[in-house]
Parts: C-alpha cells; structure tokens; sequence
C-alpha cells in the first residue's frame, strides 16, 4: 500500500508538469465472485469493496487509468439454485488486493475543460495484478494455505459525468478474468491437497467489483498550439 501511494504521487508530479488533467479519487460498492461454490449470477455484489482511482486524461475520448481496490469474497452453496451445490453445501471466504492499468475510452466526448454538463458511457481495459489467498476446501469450508498473487484482464463497462466545477460522479461494474481456477478452493495449487480438488478444473475463477467512483479534476488547459 505504502509504494502504491507513492507511485500515484509521482505520477501526478510528473504528469502534472506537462499540464494535463487530472483524476484522483475514491470507488465504493461491493464484490462478488463467479466459480465453482455458491450461486453462479454474474453481477450480485454480497461483499464490500473499496478503492482509489487515478486517471490521466490524454485526449476527449481516453485517459490511462491506474487503481487499487481491495474487496472480500465469500460464496455459500446453500444460496445456489443448483441442486447438487446446493446438497453439498460448501462455502469459502476470500479477500483480493487489485492493482489495475490501463486505457479508459469514451463513447461521447468527454471536454473536462468547457463548462457545463460532461457526461458519457465509457469502457476500461487492461491488466490487473492481485493478491490472494490460496484456499482448500476441508469440513465444506475454506481454510488458507497460503498468500499468493496473480494476473487477471479487466473489463469495465460505466456511466460518468461532472456533478460540480471539479467533481465526476461515476458508476460502474468491472469483471476481471483471472488466471487462477483457486479462488474458492476447489483447485489447490498444493498437490498435498490434490484428492480435495473438485468442480471444473478448465474453466478460471472471476471476480466483479460493482459500484461508484467520485474523482476530482485538477490540471491546466493542454496547449495544442505551434511552438
């Protein structure tokens, strides 16, 4: 956490020289996971996220994104309307620490430096790294193995538009693909635990943050000029 913050600030530094602007602020909402335990909808947020958001507005249409959030994960067979989940009643609780870069592109043009109302549909991707922890399945519940840490593609689809002079209220659900089938326990990377793998062993775990983001603007005017 500690580098994280650093290397926003330094970002903004940097990045500010060059008299662009800016985004810094928080998002808020909850998190679900889709896998091998528990119900299998793909947007049902039943655990708290939050993070930070920083985005470097290039152009009208994009700006490169840099986050951090943090959100638990928990499922529970006895929610599943699938029958044989729901009789073999495991369960599981995880947390994820996202680290995400990448593009953010907008559907409308998006003129942070003109007055008025700015709004637009816009979509993200890129790459995430996160923290996680490595799960087995023991008794229907998960008990941690140890910390471990992969990548994941995310896919983020949202609303936004400025609120006041400074302020962008935004809404969004970011679906990240990872490559790790042990989210939930069910495919222990230990071979110590090998006779406890169960579910789909080709198909990888996801996890989805749902929620709002509220960025503030800061920066001068990009100069398009002739030197």
């Amino acid at each position: 956490m500690r580098y994280f913050f650093l290397y926003i600030l330094l970002v903004v530094n940097v990045f500010s020289a060059k008299s662009q602007i800016h985004e810094l602020g928080l998002f808020a909402g909850g998190a679900n996971y889709i896998g091998d335990i528990g119900p299998t909808d793909y947007i049902k947020p039943n655990e708290p996220a939050i993070g930070f958001i920083y985005k470097w507005n290039r152009s009208t249409r994009h700006a490169w994104r840099f986050s951090y959030t943090f959100g638990k994960l928990s499922s529970r067979d006895i929610d599943s309307d699938v029958p044989s989940r729901n009789l073999r009643g495991f369960s599981f609780e995880n947390t994820i620490h996202d680290f995400s870069a990448g593009l953010e592109f907008n559907f409308f043009e998006y003129n942070l430096h003109e007055s008025g109302t700015q709004f637009t549909p816009y979509v993200y991707t890129g790459v995430s790294y996160f923290i996680y922890n490595e799960l087995y399945i023991i008794n229907k519940e998960s008990e941690i193995d140890y910390r471990h840490s992969n990548f994941a593609i995310p896919m983020i689809v949202g609303l936004k538009s400025r609120i006041v002079n400074n302020l962008i209220l935004g809404a969004e659900i970011g679906v990240r693909w990872t490559l790790t089938d042990n989210l939930d326990g069910s495919n222990p990377k230990n071979d110590d635990f090998e006779s406890l793998r169960f579910g789909n062993l080709n198909s990888n775990d996801w996890y989805v943050f749902t929620g709002l983001t509220l960025t503030y603007t800061f920066g001068q005017n990009p100069c398009f000029c002739a030197e």
